[in-house]
């Protein structure tokens, strides 16, 4: 009798091989945790093999998880192909997304990507800026959608997902235990204030060590163990670890 892989569990194993793990693929799919988890196990138990390897700190690949990822990749791509062309493929023109600096990787190109075989008449230009900065582009007409990371929605807003923030550092580094606390922050960081006045109610002493136009600068000051950062859980950028 033909057994049947099912998608939702091929493209949550993808998510999963991608993020470097269920917490980040969840809320890249904006699914629950468990949710993504369920399929996951679902998947195991058809194909009766351990797909992932959970004993590290970060989950990875068995080598039957490495064999799937290739077959997962092509099938999801075969369909999503299938459905744009037979569906969707009528909407043509150009959309202009914005995007918060902060989590353009690793989850937008997954999303261009799927757009583009979904939609291949359809070209995307994509602005990537501050959440305050692209609020008014949007309001001034020079995006066509935005994604924002805020405490609340506005107006004519959509929540999309629901993500904790999280404390970065450097790999076994040593700035989260000094005080005053050395924080890195670039100028216009949507969760600055907010994350100062937690820690004053904490009683937390803490300084201002780094001060970035951009992210970047922020990145390789917390990376070189001169502060610490505040992210949103899954898109914590590379050279540094969660410590909190």
């Amino acid at each position: 009798m033909a057994r049947n892989l099912d998608l939702t569990s091929l493209r949550s194993f993808v998510a999963i091989a991608d993020a470097g793990g269920v917490t980040r693929a969840a809320g890249f799919l904006n699914l629950t945790q468990s949710a993504v988890s369920m399929q996951i196990k679902r998947l195991e138990e058809m194909l009766d093999t351990q797909l992932l390897d959970r004993s590290a700190r970060q989950v990875g690949l068995t080598a039957a998880g490495e064999q799937l990822l290739g077959y997962a990749r092509r099938m999801l791509a075969l369909n999503d192909e299938v459905f744009g062309r037979l569906t969707q493929a009528q909407y043509e023109g150009e959309i202009v997304l914005g995007v918060p600096h902060d989590i353009v990787y690793p989850a937008i190109p997954q999303v261009l990507r799927r757009f583009a075989k979904d939609y291949p008449k359809m070209k995307v230009s994509l602005m990537s800026s501050f959440t305050r900065v692209l609020k008014a582009q949007f309001a001034r007409g020079e995006c066509d959608v935005i994604l924002t990371t805020e405490e609340s929605v506005d107006a004519g807003g959509q929540t999309l997902a629901e993500l904790p923030l999280i404390w970065v550092g450097a790999p076994d580094g040593m700035a989260w235990k000094g005080r005053p606390l050395r924080l890195a922050f670039a100028h216009n960081c949507i969760f600055r204030q907010g994350v100062q006045a937690a820690l004053d109610a904490r009683g937390l002493a803490w300084e201002m060590a780094v001060e970035s136009d951009d992210t970047r600068g922020v990145e390789a000051s917390v990376s070189a163990d001169l502060a610490v950062h505040v992210v949103l859980a899954g898109s914590e950028p590379p050279f540094v670890e969660r410590i909190a």
